[in-house]
């Protein structure tokens, strides 16, 4: 739908689509109800960002996640991106390296990481040690995921109030991004097009170019977002790699 579009230039309609779906996971985050998402097997891309915003995630073991848009030439567009930049401003408390956690969180996406098991999800920062569990056996996973849906309502359920205190580097961490992109692409182990959606990643990742660390709110790391998404779309290598996947089901190196 997306390459059709793209091919079209119909650039409202996939606007309108991306926002659509960053809305749907904004509502699975800012629910009155508490949500439960249980993933299994391949939940890859839009799966995996759906999966990123439920109050709790109950997945069976043999899960294979991960946001694997950059292999088309694409930044995860559903709040995948927001969602990381969220998680690292989380994880990051006073005197850490913040270069080391942005690398890690940076490769995870750009390098399309995908999860082996649920186990390794956590390693990946897509599920959240304290929070989400594992089911081993398959046929108990609805039952568990509705068993902890139950509970949260229960313990008595509030919805979560919408972020503004999101902590981004700015031009801090976008200059490492950068140097590192133009790193990889003079030693030959990027393309010119990998280079462009890294920065593009990177760009979102760190906020933006603001001058000096900020709190911002997750609905100016949606715009970015969507804003890199859409330039993305408007690129002719873009469009060549999504056609491949589609035609052949194999990924494009250009």
């Amino acid at each position: 739908m997306v390459f059709m579009m793209a091919v079209e230039q119909e650039w409202e309609e996939i606007d309108f689509a991306i926002r659509a779906f960053q809305n749907m996971n904004m509502r699975v985050r800012y629910s009155s109800i508490p949500v439960v998402v249980a993933p299994f097997g391949l939940s890859l891309g839009g799966g995996c960002e759906m999966t990123l915003h439920a109050d709790k995630v109950q997945a069976h073991a043999e899960l294979y996640t991960g946001m694997v848009e950059f292999g088309v030439g694409l930044i995860p567009g559903g709040g995948g991106s927001k969602e990381f930049a969220l998680r690292l401003s989380d994880s990051l408390s006073e005197g850490d390296i913040e270069i080391n956690a942005l690398r890690e969180r940076f490769l995870t996406i750009g390098q399309a990481k995908v999860s082996t098991s649920a186990a390794e999800a956590f390693d990946l920062g897509i599920l959240r040690p304290g929070k989400d569990s594992i089911t081993l056996n398959r046929s108990r996973l609805l039952t568990d995921a509705k068993n902890a849906v139950l509970e949260m309502n229960a313990t008595g359920y509030t919805m979560p109030e919408k972020r503004k205190d999101i902590r981004v580097m700015g031009k801090s961490g976008l200059g490492i991004i950068q140097v590192g992109a133009n790193t990889m692409y003079s030693g030959h182990y990027i393309s010119e097009h990998d280079q462009l959606i890294s920065q593009k990643l990177g760009y979102i990742l760190c906020g933006g170019d603001l001058s000096a660390p900020t709190l911002v709110s997750e609905q100016y790391l949606l715009d970015l977002e969507r804003e890199a998404f859409l330039s993305l779309c408007g690129e002719k290598k873009t469009l060549e790699r999504i056609q491949s996947i589609l035609t052949s089901g194999k990924p494009l190196r250009n």
